[in-house]
């Protein structure tokens, strides 16, 4: 009998008692059936076994209001192409905004930039901006499916601009402003904006960054915009033709909320594009409303009381998933700025100064927090902070200790996993059960999430491949420019047949928790063990010479296997004979000396994603000779030329 590890955190009786979801199963054991004994693993098991039912409940327990009532929930079950609440029409910006009825004068954005001042925008305020803003853009000529593009920073304006698209029934899509001209045309130029919405330039790290070369670009490279709305951020004039945002947003006028089937588009968003062009993934009105509903209501606990600031641009996934914070009627926090400016403490005090109750930030950030020796909790009142929420890459066990010790040992640690693709969670945040270090607390409701082997078969605590194996509402009605479907099927679907496969790999333990362990594409396979990435960037950034690492195995024509790991030093570090020792040392120790790399490779530094995350398959694929324009789509990846070391590395070797 294996003795189970002591939980890091515990909710006490009366967090649980007082917990959304808590209220939710006893509400829906009366009304539909659900387990009212059995806590979470019940009510979970029952979400995915009556999906029909389950999603029902959901759509009566947050009063989704309908203009057009539904035939039945789920219409074709197969996936791709799962039919939600067929004939049902609704808006999700009318459900966005219902907390203006009741709480018109308090905030509903906080936003705050690198002053770290918070400026409040109340319910009436927002909503009146979308009502002006939406009239204009019928104005324009802007109908139902029409799209609309943002070139735009984490700003209030943002969020006006996308639910004015919502209430007229356009498709809203958004980069942020660091990026390049070149990779905002690889994702507008698919979908075809009618209307832009710009800033002159952004603020960043201290600087002021003017893009208004790279507007001009967009706009010769758009031929399909009809119309330009200047936000001038840095305060500088309107460039010819375009109008001015805030004449677009003074009128008084009451939101009309164009009444939308539930699978049409809300928005368009991108895949990291790490190779070829990004996947312009679309996601529907309804499957996003009842999904965020569920993962920012239930799953995250959120309500008019709470506060949710979340750190990211409006080039990721997370900002939309912000902005339906809305939803819950929180007040949520836009920050707009480098996440460690004036100094890495800044998301601490950006949290203390708006008073957030969920903070959530990338595992990348807290890791940076303890090497840089941040003490959240001894410099900020973080009192509110009930729960720090994390995603982007797996958090480490060092993570969960450090936020343990480090911001309140009573604090909900929420690592939460999904993807662009569902623009939601798999697993993560429940707020009735324990928090084990390293581990994703349980799968979310009415996601029938498994690990499985090869041949389809589910595991448990064993590593295999994380798939999806009933619907969810959020999941892409398409991708846009795929018009026979191939890419979407080719993308999820071409492995197990009609089961959502993502990429990653998982173990689901025998508690139902869950432990990610990195992409499946780009796992190190050695003499048939395979082995997950994120475990050696744990092991190995430690030790404080190592700033960031990259590790990649691949598959030699010979039959065997070579496993490089590239190290970017820490200032002042060398790679000498002693700190190689250490590293593989490190490994051998804290993993299996299986893990221990062939070879350790000094580079000048580790490529990312515009998102973040670090690029694994294209490196592989240039250390496998293929060359730089076939392994990797240089518009999406942070800095180019840090790619030219594995391309050279590659000649050599080769």
């Amino acid at each position: 009998m294996s003795t189970q590890p002591a939980p890091l955190w515990q909710p006490n009786d009366e967090v649980i008692a007082q917990a959304q979801i808590t209220k939710f199963q006893a509400w829906a054991a009366e009304r539909h059936g659900a387990p009212s004994e059995g806590g979470y693993a019940a009510l979970h098991r029952w979400s995915v076994d009556e999906l029909d039912t389950f999603w029902k409940a959901v759509t009566e327990w947050f009063d989704v209001r309908f203009s057009t009532p539904y035939a039945r929930v789920l219409g074709d079950r197969s996936m791709p192409g799962a039919a939600w609440f067929p004939d049902g029409t609704l808006n999700y910006a009318e459900h966005a905004l219902r907390a203006a009825e009741t709480r018109a004068d308090e905030p509903a954005l906080l936003y705050v930039d690198e002053s770290h001042e918070s400026v409040p925008v109340t319910w009436s305020a927002l909503r009146r901006q979308v009502g002006s803003l939406a009239a204009e853009l019928r104005t324009l000529g802007v109908r139902p499916g029409d799209r609309v593009s943002g070139y735009l920073p984490n700003i209030p304006q943002a969020v006006v601009a996308l639910l004015a698209t919502a209430a007229v029934g356009g498709v809203w899509t958004s980069c942020a402003p660091d990026f390049g001209a070149r990779s905002v045309l690889d994702r507008f130029q698919q979908v075809e904006p009618v209307v832009l919405f710009t800033v002159d330039g952004y603020r960043y790290g201290g600087k002021e960054h003017d893009r208004r070369d790279a507007v001009a670009e967009l706009r010769r490279e758009l031929p399909t915009l009809r119309a330009v709305v200047h936000i001038p951020l840095l305060g500088t004039e309107a460039p010819e033709g375009a109008l001015d945002w805030s004449a677009l947003t003074s009128a008084d006028v009451e939101p009309v909320f164009e009444p939308v089937p539930f699978d049409h588009p809300l928005w368009v968003l991108y895949s990291s594009g790490t190779t070829g062009l990004p996947k312009a993934i679309v996601q529907s009105q309804g499957g996003i409303l009842v999904e965020h509903l569920k993962q920012l209501g239930l799953h995250c606990d959120l309500g008019p009381e709470d506060r949710f600031f979340w750190y990211t641009s409006t080039g990721w996934m997370m900002w939309n998933f912000l902005v339906s914070g809305l939803l819950t009627g929180t007040t949520i926090v836009l920050y707009d700025g480098s996440p460690g400016y004036p100094d890495t403490g800044a998301q601490w005090r950006i949290a203390e100064r708006t008073g957030a109750t969920l903070y959530g930030t990338s595992a990348a950030y807290v890791m940076a927090c303890r090497k840089a020796g941040v003490h959240p909790s001894r410099d900020f009142d973080l009192a509110r902070v009930r729960c720090v929420a994390t995603t982007g890459s797996p958090l480490p066990p060092d993570g969960f200790r450090w936020l343990h010790d480090e911001v309140r040992d009573d604090l909900w640690i929420a690592s939460v996993s999904g993807g662009t693709d569902v623009c939601s969670c798999f697993a993560g945040a429940v707020p009735t059960l324990p928090v084990h270090v390293g581990e994703l607390q349980a799968a979310g409701l009415g996601t029938d999430l498994q690990s499985w082997d090869p041949s389809g078969k589910p595991l448990i605590d064993e590593v295999g491949e994380l798939v999806v194996t009933n619907p969810m509402p959020s999941m892409p009605i398409r991708f846009w420019n795929d018009p026979d479907g191939s890419r979407y099927h080719d993308s999820y679907f071409d492995t197990y047949p009609g089961v959502w496969r993502h990429g990653d790999w998982i173990t689901i333990t025998s508690r139902g928790s869950v432990v990610i362990h990195g992409r499946s594409d780009s796992t190190l396979n050695r003499q048939g063990v395979r082995m997950g990435s994120a475990d050696i960037y744990e092991a190995v950034e430690r030790l404080p010479e190592i700033k960031e690492s990259l590790v990649i195995g691949i598959e030699q024509p010979d039959g065997g296997y070579w496993m490089p790991l590239f190290v970017h030093l820490a200032p002042g570090a060398v790679l000498d004979e002693a700190l190689l020792n250490r590293i593989k040392q490190t490994i051998r120790e804290q993993l299996s000396p299986r893990h221990v790399p062939d070879e350790v490779i000094e580079v000048p530094g580790v490529p990312h994603t515009l998102t973040g995350k670090r690029i694994e398959v294209p490196v592989k694929r240039l250390l496998q000779g293929a060359p730089m324009e076939k392994a990797v789509n240089v518009g999406s990846v942070d800095n180019v030329e840090l790619l030219r070391f594995y391309e050279e590395l590659a000649r050599k070797r080769g």
